[in-house]
């Protein structure tokens, strides 16, 4: 990174001044990095319509709109156990969440919660995890993210550069759109930071 090869170059100016090549006061002043804010990016609703009625494995239409509809992480939806998705009480329980470790409750709607009830009408009952792949226990991000990229492509997506971590920020805008607050927002992201969370009430003027 760019502040690696800064501190590197600050590490040889001071052996420069250990050495009496340089005058101590070249340190007096440092460069100081703004790093760019990125905007989260979230999928606009038209391309949502596109997108879902494409998702035609059962399994993976119920992880897409858990993403969607809840805002969790997909290592947090990889690491969930059938035990921890409550159908009639539409709610999924997150234990320890990826980034903060702290857990947290997050609520589905009805197309999510239809789509979780499709696929555990159809999952093998020993399985642990709630989601797994043929011949393992488990699925690996690396398999739901080229699925993904095959689903958007076959949507006429595939140039958009729509990542699974779009659907967190879509779900994210759209609460905050339908007149969420934000204190409850940040709950049900797991953002340990306010700060964090208000970063999407920058996406649309429509929020403001």
């Amino acid at each position: 990174s760019v502040r690696q090869r800064l501190q590197n170059v600050y590490a040889f100016v001071r052996y420069l001044e250990r050495e009496d090549r340089v005058n101590p006061e070249l340190l007096l002043r440092k460069i100081h990095l703004k790093l760019p804010q990125r905007l989260p990016r979230a999928i606009p609703p038209e391309d949502v319509l596109k997108l879902l009625p494409v998702v035609d494995h059962v399994r993976d239409r119920a992880i897409i709109l858990l993403l969607l509809r809840t805002g969790i992480r997909i290592g947090e939806a990889l690491n969930l156990l059938t035990s921890d998705v409550d159908l009639s009480g539409r709610m999924v329980k997150i234990y320890e969440g990826e980034k903060n470790c702290v857990g947290r409750v997050v609520y589905l709607s009805e197309d999510a919660r239809q789509a979780l009830a499709d696929w555990i009408r159809e999952r093998q009952p020993h399985k642990l995890r709630l989601f797994y792949s043929r011949g393992r226990s488990y699925l690996c991000y690396n398999a739901v993210r080229v699925r993904f990229q095959n689903y958007l492509r076959k949507a006429g997506l595939g140039d958009k550069g729509y990542t699974l971590h779009c659907l967190r920020h879509t779900c994210a805008t759209e609460l905050l759109n339908a007149g969420m607050r934000i204190e409850c927002l940040q709950q049900l992201l797991g953002h340990s930071k306010l700060e964090v969370t208000r970063i999407y009430a920058r996406l649309t003027d429509r929020t403001r």
